[in-house]
């Protein structure tokens, strides 16, 4: 990170100093007004703002708590240790990156004054660019979505190992840079640089949560998710579950655990996105591109196409047509 950046963002905060003269707990009142320890946006945001950016308070620990907003906190230097959901204990080291949903529950290990990390807060409403930017839906981004949800049941946090990834890296420098200096009309930007680095992260699924308790089941279903995204013309269960040498009931079980999805309705609904891509994006006729996700039963493809996007083939293209000339 550069030099004078990280320099502003080691300095004392009011609220450190506190606990260098002799405080013992954080100061609760900074953070929300109820009895519960649920950290409120409305504390830490301006008025009308979806994003604001906090160093992580160091020196004491930070007790367990939840939030109101979307949290991603990025690790500009040193360590931070994080207790999640009371069970998985996540270390953070310089460039990671860790996304926390609305479901999560935290507490963060004491940090010493050269472990800088900075949170994100982050209003769901903030998220509505930025997931537009991936033109082409696909099942990880769709699993990234899931886990930003608020009422997601599936996995609530992702520690992407992002130190060596140098678009990354940049992105996220510009981001806290922009909101440290408190640019105005950055809105935008700040949007699609948060875009852009989800476009990033989404080629990188093989860095998420690697150390974390559960990694080898995670690392697994993240693995087949890029097989989908990759292979879902020719891809099969049988392929997928040798490349990984386990048995085919062991991957639909965690797939439906992680996903609510067994491999055979991953497979489909990402053939039928690509489908809906291609009739948006392209000219090719629509027995073409049923050729080209890998079926050769025309009825079969008309009928789940309806069932996915209440509309045929036809009428899906000429209204995205009708909306490029609104």
């Amino acid at each position: 990170m550069q030099h004078d950046l990280l320099a502003r963002l080691k300095e004392i905060t009011p609220e450190e100093q506190a606990v260098l003269n002799g405080a013992h707990n954080i100061n609760k009142a900074l953070y929300t007004s109820k009895k519960d320890f649920v950290i409120d946006s409305k504390k830490l945001l301006e008025k009308g703002h979806f994003i604001e950016l906090r160093p992580h308070t160091r020196f004491v620990h930070f007790p367990k708590h939840s939030h109101n907003y979307i949290e991603m906190v990025y690790m500009c230097n040193g360590t931070t240790t994080h207790i999640i959901n009371d069970t998985d204990h996540i270390t953070l080291e310089e460039g990671d990156l860790l996304l926390l949903n609305q479901n999560v529950s935290q507490e963060i290990l004491p940090a010493s004054e050269n472990d800088i990390a900075v949170n994100f807060i982050i209003l769901p409403e903030f998220f509505d660019r930025p997931f537009t930017m991936i033109e082409q839906n696909n099942i990880l981004r769709d699993f990234l979505i899931s886990t930003l949800s608020q009422d997601s049941s599936l996995t609530n946090y992702l520690h992407f190992r992002a130190r060596n990834i140098l678009p990354v890296q940049n992105l996220m420098e510009n981001m806290i840079w922009t909101l440290i200096n408190k640019k105005t009309n950055t809105h935008t930007i700040n949007q699609t640089t948060m875009g852009l680095l989800f476009m990033n992260l989404s080629l990188f699924a093989e860095t998420i949560n690697q150390n974390g308790p559960n990694q080898f089941d995670q690392n697994l279903v993240f693995s087949v998710l890029q097989y989908i995204d990759t292979h879902y013309k020719n891809g099969t269960l049988n392929e997928i579950s040798k490349n990984l040498n386990q048995p085919e009931y062991y991957i639909c079980r965690l797939l439906k655990k992680h996903t609510g999805y067994n491999f055979k309705e991953l497979l489909q609904k990402r053939k039928l996105q690509q489908a809906a891509y291609l009739l948006t994006q392209t000219a090719i006729s629509i027995d073409a591109i049923i050729n080209s996700i890998g079926y050769d039963n025309s009825s079969y493809f008309y009928r789940i196409f309806k069932k996915l996007y209440n509309c045929s083939p036809n009428t899906y293209r000429m209204r995205s047509k009708q909306k490029i000339t609104l």
